[in-house]
């Protein structure tokens, strides 16, 4: 039996004006606890680090909804699907999602937007729905290297193309079991768009009249999460627990599977701006300090201990924003877990044979 919804946000997808009036009242609280609780707040630093970036994150995600109802109302989808189709076809994913894994080259907003759309209007389960976003994390992964390979290679040579390969290699590695779950757990019907429905569906609302109907609320139902959560974290990170939880990590874990040199560069790992613990690995590799193995393993480890919390700081107002605060939570967690247990395979087997 198909898990569609049996609740949809919203009574029609109309806007929720008193939940939105008490999540303004809840951030607001929640601003204002943090106000009080540590003098790191203040106005200034609010302004750089909560609104601008809130804002940003708004303005993209509603970006990312109108290109998904652009996508749906225009009939673009079943192109989209193309290239992703024999994969699909065999995950038992369909042509909807493979539309949606095509639109994650380009923005994750976009794609998460679409499935949820998709999900909502009964056309996949929340199996495929689950199942898809996981696969994005290989889009993901290609959508950040320009910005990230081209930084970090000169910075730690041969330690560096190796980490890459074994994160391309854990990508890869968990993007194939998805697809072998959905072939054997997803039953095959229902999964391919023919023109006729094709049709149909842009027959239904064009594109203008689907965005001024829908977008307006998808928008506030969003705000009406993205921001107490957003503020929540910014106050969290702000009394510094990220980094105590961080500190506490390397401490009890670290210093019993890499050598003490190596530390450093996981703990500098851990910052905000990943590049900083590439650069101490290139200078302690340089130096002689730590050999190439024990530099690859130690940004491995930094990258398995850092993501879950960065996940939670940037991309769990997100994740419960577009989708809800449960199936947003449980998305994320879930992708993480699955995340680092394939890094954590690929390490074991670069340290076995490396």
């Amino acid at each position: 039996m198909k898990e569609y919804p049996k609740i949809m946000a919203g009574k029609r997808g109309k806007p929720r004006y008193k939940a939105f009036f008490i999540s303004l009242i809840l951030s607001a609280v929640l601003l204002g606890s943090g106000l009080f609780l540590t003098e790191e707040i203040n106005i200034e630093r609010m302004i750089t680090r909560l609104f601008f970036p809130l804002l940003r994150l708004m303005f993209f995600i509603t970006l990312g909804l109108v290109a998904g109802q652009v996508i749906e109302a225009s009939g673009w989808t079943r192109t989209l699907s193309v290239a992703a189709r024999p994969f699909f076809r065999f995950g038992n994913l369909g042509e909807r999602c493979g539309a949606a894994f095509t639109a994650a080259f380009v923005s994750g907003v976009t794609a998460n937007a679409m499935l949820l759309d998709f999900y909502k209007e009964k056309k996949i389960t929340k199996k495929q729905l689950f199942l898809t976003n996981f696969v994005n994390q290989l889009p993901a992964y290609f959508l950040h290297l320009p910005t990230t390979f081209f930084i970090i290679l000169p910075l730690t040579g041969m330690a560096g193309v190796f980490y890459y390969l074994l994160t391309f290699l854990a990508t890869v590695l968990r993007t194939s079991l998805f697809l072998v779950y959905g072939r054997f757990s997803i039953k095959k019907e229902e999964t391919l768009i023919t023109a006729e429905t094709e049709k149909q569906e842009r027959k239904k609302s064009g594109i203008l009249e689907g965005i001024r109907e829908k977008l307006p609320a998808r928008v506030m139902n969003v705000a009406l999460y993205v921001m107490p959560i957003y503020i929540a974290v910014f106050v969290v990170n702000e009394l510094g627990f990220f980094k105590i939880a961080n500190d506490f990590i390397a401490r009890k874990i670290v210093l019993s599977i890499i050598p003490i040199e190596s530390l450093s560069v996981v703990i500098l790992s851990f910052a905000a701006e990943f590049t900083s613990g590439f650069a101490a690995a290139g200078a302690m590799l340089d130096a002689g300090l730590i050999t190439v193995k024990q530099t690859v393993m130690a940004l491995l480890i930094g990258n398995v201990l850092a993501f879950p919390i960065r996940a939670l700081r940037h991309q769990l107002p997100r994740y419960m924003g577009i989708f809800s605060p449960k199936m947003g939570a449980q998305i994320l967690l879930l992708g993480q877990l699955f995340r680092v247990l394939s890094l954590i395979v690929a390490g074991i087997i670069f340290f076995a044979i490396g």
